[in-house]
């Protein structure tokens, strides 16, 4: 495995090659790095799936200095748990990651976010920092080079609006956690309105891997459009809840389902994709490759890669619920639509599950959703609604059996 190997400390990191690419990549121009990350299609881990050596080099060719680099930990999706995975079995991986891509773009500060919930992981990162830190690795003059870098670990209040990057640069800069309007984005005016990289630590910890084999041999992984390996969390009524790593595309949805140990119960409903993306469909989806390229092709986005399988015994006018009280408590309320839309969401769904509810409900809850996605300041708006839309396109006679 490449991600989720057993390396809880630096002496088996490093007895499984660890730091081999860090140091591969000092002797390397810092335009060279880029190259093989471009070169590779690594695609971002954390839901947007943007090109991970494009934003790189935007953030490199950027005026102004400092650089800054924020890996992104703040793992709020419904459903997923990938990155608390990682951090636990293979961390030193994701510095050694974050260190290369502060390398290939001139930075010279890090911070590592991660969010509230995690607290003990957020000590352990401390702890490893500390020790990198002792060992040479951060700090001035790494391995001998005439690169300094040094990461600080920053905390998360538990605001799970702060998984989107212009919210967390906020956060980190001790403001209250509001997205900034884009652009300008981060790459051109990030922290304290320098040039900033921010990437999830799962598309960090990708970056040894592209420099070890080179972006042409990581770029044979995976599938057109979907790239290298990806971890996928699996939930709900499955046998074998957990993280599995897989190739992009060479794996189906029902195929990862079989991995976790098959369904529990006879199968109604898939949801994939994790809040922000949130699509609820059926057992047509199940022939499906796990790819970003794949996901878009069937009108769904595969989001941070999460599958929660319900069963038979699901009433998804419930489920409906628990994502729309999920959505109005997260809301941060900085935008009217976001702040009332999540508000109007919920009562309506709460009417329906209380079984009083109508069919001017549902034309409700659609102008509702029509305006967030128009009119909302951040994904958090405009994808609050994608559950509902989409559990009404697959699961439509479910749904509307309950409406008066």
């Amino acid at each position: 495995m490449m991600l989720l190997k057993d390396a809880k400390t630096l002496d088996s990191y490093l007895a499984q090659g660890g730091f081999e690419a860090l140091r591969m990549a000092l002797r390397k121009k810092q335009d060279q790095i880029i190259e093989e990350v471009e070169k590779s299609g690594l695609l971002g881990r954390g839901g947007a799936a943007f090109p991970t050596g494009m934003k790189m080099r935007f953030t490199a060719k950027a005026k102004g200095t400092p650089k800054y680099i924020v890996a992104n930990a703040d793992e709020g999706e419904p459903g997923t748990f990938k990155d608390r995975v990682l951090m636990e079995r293979n961390p030193y991986q994701i510095l050694e990651g974050i260190i290369i891509a502060a390398y290939a773009i001139g930075a010279g500060k890090g911070f590592f976010y991660i969010r509230q919930e995690y607290r003990k992981l957020g000590e352990r990162m401390k702890e490893i920092v500390n020790e990198l830190r002792t060992e040479g690795i951060l700090g001035r003059n790494i391995y001998g080079s005439n690169f300094s870098f040094d990461v600080e670990v920053v905390m998360g209040a538990g605001a799970y609006i702060c998984g989107e990057e212009t919210a967390l640069l906020n956060s980190i800069e001790g403001k209250r956690g509001y997205p900034r309007i884009k652009p300008p984005y981060p790459a051109q005016s990030g922290l304290w309105g320098k040039p900033t990289l921010v990437n999830n630590v799962e598309t960090l910890a990708n970056i040894p891997v592209v420099v070890k084999m080179g972006g042409a041999n990581y770029a044979t992984m995976g599938d057109e459009g979907c790239r290298g390996p990806k971890l996928f969390s699996v939930s709900g009524f499955v046998k074998g809840p957990g993280v599995y790593e897989a190739e992009m595309g060479k794996i189906t949805v029902g195929e990862l389902i079989e991995k976790a140990g098959g369904v529990d119960g006879k199968l109604k409903a898939l949801m994939i994709g994790g809040g922000a993306a949130g699509f609820i469909v059926d057992e047509s989806f199940l022939d499906m490759p796990l790819c970003f390229r794949h996901a878009k092709e069937r009108g769904i986005f595969l989001g941070t890669g999460d599958i929660i399988v319900f069963n038979e015994s699901m009433d998804l006018w419930k489920v409906l619920l628990k994502i729309a009280e999920f959505f109005e408590h997260e809301s941060c309320g900085q935008c009217f639509p976001c702040r009332y839309g999540t508000k109007k969401m919920r009562e309506i769904i709460e009417k329906i599950v209380g079984g009083e509810g109508r069919k001017e409900d549902i034309e409700k809850l659609n102008s509702i959703s029509n305006a967030m996605k128009i009119a909302s300041l951040c994904p958090l708006g405009t994808s609050a609604m994608l559950a509902y839309e989409s559990a009404m396109k697959y699961h439509r006679d479910e749904l509307m059996g309950v409406i008066r």
